[in-house]
Order: structure tokens, then C-alpha cells, then sequence
């Protein structure tokens, strides 16, 4: 027979635990950088909530000037991005899956994520707030946490107990945790799309780092949710009458979120031979122009419900104030797709949960007679999980938002059955995205004309 396990001794693990300089400055450093990673990323959300401000007062003074405003900065946007930044275009998601890959090693992981990238992604996301593009700040905060946190391997003993690996997944998890308000979202989102070997995921100090970050932003916003105070917006349950529009609600984000994803990765790929993905390659700062035009123009007609995030449409649903058309998903989905197509950075969060949210509440007044905020609920996890395909972390976000947790089960029900719709009609949308990044890798051909 084996002899018995011995049990660790108490004082021993003790001494061990407080002799050792290197483990205590380890931490210490990772957790510094987390709460710097954390407030980072609520100034990033200042500055583009005071960018967007302020093309709300140009759009309300001028109702024309989106026309030629939107046009001429998103080109500005850019050519900027691809001049000076060109790893800090798109959501930012992809990029640090990119820094993630077995085959990136340590000396080329700045092409991907760095102080200088989070300092660019920060600066032209808040432009294209400014420009009134159809963008999200949550999907760019994940590039911004990841490059503050990874620049602290610097400061870190050779013999660390933290890898550059777990750097960049607390980095990023803290991201979505500060710009959600949910850290429970971030370690979710940390399991679900960045760690993809078993210890990244059990990591004390990560989960540590990951949760301490996304309480900068409890910090400063206090404790209330991304829409506001917790207990001001609630969801009902949903009751048996409503299983057949709720799981209308959840096939349709479903199929249109599977859609929504292969748009995207087509439109990126430049491997369709239309006309707009040979012009996009040959001209990209036209394109983009182009594309503000385009923006500007559905902007126009919803009446300026699609410029911006989409935030102020979503609560407003949920609020039971908004009484926009009907055909503000449409109108949402498309000026989202084109803003991405553009090549500015932006990412695609919180308009999935703004389409979302329409879907469920255009089909809750089709309906009639339908708890309409229990819909848009259904629907923003519906969306989000069918263009992320990361159900798990779809639902926790939305649930801990609106303060959903009597619909926690209906939530995760319809995230899963979602995501499961869109993988028969899409590819996972970051992993594919993460796949075009890895080419820039390879050497450039010659830079192309403007």
C-alpha cells in the first residue's frame, strides 16, 4: 500500500508564505497595475461619454451636420489609426487573443497590445464618439486593460509567479469588468474567451487582479448598475405565458446575431471580390469617408437614435420612454456593421445589446399585451451571446445591468440557445478576428494609395 499524503505543516507554509520577498512583491506589483488598469479604463469611459456629449449638442443644433461632420473624421480616424496605430484598429478583443497565441512570442506581443496602443485606442475611440459613429467603448477597453496590465512585467522578479500570458487575460478581464460595472462579467469573460490553458483559469492572483479592477469602477460610480442606480430598472420573470415570446425573441437575435458575426468577419477579411472590399483595399481612408456618409445618413433618418453606443436608446426601452421606430435594429445593425467595416477602432458591446434590445421590444408590441423591459432583457442576452458567442458571460452581464436576477435562468436559457443558433451560421466572431491579426505578422506588401 501507498504511504499516506502528508499533510502540510502550518507554521512551515507560514514562514514560507512571509520569507518570500518575490511572491509578496509579485502581488503587490500585480495588484497596483490591476487598480491602475481599472481607472484607466473609467477615464477612457469619461473621455468618450464627453466626446459623445458633444456631438449630441453639434447633431441637436444642426440636424445636417452629421452629413459632413461624421464623413471627415471618420476618415480622419482613419488615417490616423493607419499611420500611427494600426494594431489599435477594431474592437481590441481580438488583438489581445492575438498576444494570447502559442505562436506570438514575447518580442512581437507590442504589435497587439502596449502603453502607446492603449494610449491610441483610447484617444481615437473617444474620436469616433466624437464623430457620432455607431461604437462601443467596452470591446477597446479590453486592449486598454490588457496593455496597462501587461506593462507591468517590468516591474515584476525574474522568477515570478505570474506569466505574461496571465498578465494580459487579467488585463483584459479587468476592461470589461470597469466598463460593465460587473466583475463577476469580467472573470466570466476571462474563462469564456481569453484562457485557453486550465491554470490561466485558476489562478488566485488573476481572479484577484480581474476583480479589483472592475471595482475602480464600483469605486467611482458606486454601487449601481451599467444602466443606472441597482433596483431603478427590473425585470419580471418569465412566467410560462411567456415561453413562446421569449423563445421568439432568442431564435431571432440568434439567427440575426449568427448574421451580424459573419458580416463582420467577411467585411474585415477582404477576401469577398465586390466592389466595396477591393475599394476599402485600395483606398481606405475613402472608404472610411464613405462609410461616415453612410453612418450619417441612417443617423439622419432614425432621427439620431443610432449615433453613439446606443446606450441612451436601451435605457430608454427599458424606461418605457423610448418611442423611436420600429426599424431602429435595422438601422442599428447596419450602422454598426458599416462603423467596423470602416477600420476605426470601435467595438461592438453595447450596440449588440442596443439591437437586442430593439428586437425584444418590437416584438413585444407586435405581441400585445407582453411585458415589454422582460423581452428587451431576453433580447440583449439573445444578441450579445449570438455575436460573442460567450453565453456565459452574455447573460451574467446582462443580468447583473438591469438587476435581472429573478430571470437569471430564462437569461443563461436564451444566451446558450442563442449562441448555439449563431454557430450554425457564423464562425466565432473573435477567434476569426484574432486569426486576422496574427497576418499582420507576416511581412506587408507595399502601403497602397489613399
Amino acid at each position: 500500500m501507498s504511504e499516506p499524503k502528508q499533510h502540510p505543516h502550518f507554521f512551515r507554509s507560514l514562514q514560507g508564505e512571509l520569507y518570500d520577498w518575490r511572491l509578496w512583491t509579485a502581488r503587490a506589483v500585480v495588484l497596483a497595475f490591476a487598480s491602475m488598469a481599472g481607472l484607466t479604463v473609467v477615464v477612457f469611459t469619461w473621455m468618450c461619454e464627453f466626446a459623445f456629449e458633444q456631438f449630441r449638442n453639434i447633431q441637436q443644433a444642426y440636424w445636417w451636420s452629421p452629413l459632413l461632420w461624421t464623413p471627415v473624421l471618420t476618415a480622419v480616424i482613419v488615417w490616423l489609426t493607419r499611420r500611427f496605430a494600426p494594431g489599435a484598429a477594431g474592437s481590441g478583443i481580438p488583438q489581445v487573443m492575438a498576444a494570447l497565441a502559442p505562436e506570438v512570442h514575447a518580442p512581437m506581443r507590442h504589435f497587439f497590445v502596449s502603453i502607446w496602443l492603449t494610449g491610441s485606442k483610447m484617444v481615437l475611440t473617444a474620436l469616433g464618439m466624437l464623430a457620432g459613429l455607431s461604437l462601443g467603448r467596452e470591446g477597446p477597453s479590453v486592449q486598454i486593460g490588457a496593455g496597462v496590465m501587461h506593462s507591468c512585467r517590468h516591474w515584476l522578479p525574474k522568477r515570478g509567479v505570474v506569466s505574461d500570458h496571465g498578465l494580459l487575460i487579467a488585463g483584459g478581464a479587468a476592461g470589461i469588468a470597469a466598463a460593465f460595472n460587473t466583475p463577476l462579467g469580467g472573470i466570466m469573460f476571462a474563462i469564456e474567451e481569453l484562457s485557453r490553458r486550465p491554470e490561466q483559469r485558476s489562478n488566485g492572483l488573476i481572479m484577484a487582479a480581474i476583480v479589483l479592477g472592475g471595482l475602480m469602477s464600483v469605486s467611482v460610480y458606486g454601487n449601481s448598475s451599467y444602466f443606472g442606480i441597482v433596483g431603478a430598472i427590473r425585470v419580471d420573470r418569465l412566467d410560462l405565458h411567456m415561453l413562446w415570446p421569449g423563445l421568439l425573441v432568442t431564435i431571432v437575435c440568434g439567427l440575426a446575431g449568427g448574421l451580424f458575426a459573419r458580416l463582420l468577419i467577411v467585411s474585415l477579411s477582404g477576401q469577398s471580390p465586390d466592389w466595396f472590399s477591393r475599394t476599402r483595399a485600395r483606398f481606405p481612408v475613402r472608404f472610411a469617408a464613405l462609410c461616415g456618409l453612410a453612418v450619417a445618413v441612417l443617423g439622419v433618418a432614425s432621427n439620431g437614435s443610432i449615433f453613439g453606443s446606443g446606450y441612451l436608446h436601451t435605457r430608454g426601452l427599458l424606461d418605457g420612454v423610448d418611442d423611436s421606430s420600429g426599424l431602429f435594429f435595422l438601422f442599428k445593425f447596419l450602422a454598426t456593421w458599416i462603423t467596423t467595416w470602416a477600420g476605426v477602432p470601435a467595438g461592438v458591446f453595447a450596440p449588440s445589446l442596443a439591437i437586442g434590445g430593439g428586437i425584444g421590444s418590437d416584438i413585444a408590441q407586435f405581441l400585445l399585451g407582453v411585458p415589454s423591459t422582460t423581452l428587451i432583457a431576453v433580447g440583449m442576452a439573445a444578441f450579445l451571446a449570438a455575436v460573442t458567442q460567450a453565453p456565459m458571460t452574455s447573460f451574467i452581464i446582462v443580468m447583473e445591468m438591469v438587476d435581472g436576477h429573478g430571470l437569471v435562468l430564462s437569461l443563461m436559457a436564451a444566451a446558450l440557445l442563442a449562441s448555439g443558433i449563431s454557430r450554425l451560421v457564423s464562425a466565432p466572431l473573435y477567434a476569426a478576428l484574432a486569426d486576422l491579426q496574427l497576418r499582420r505578422l507576416v511581412p506587408a506588401e507595399p502601403s497602397k494609395p489613399l
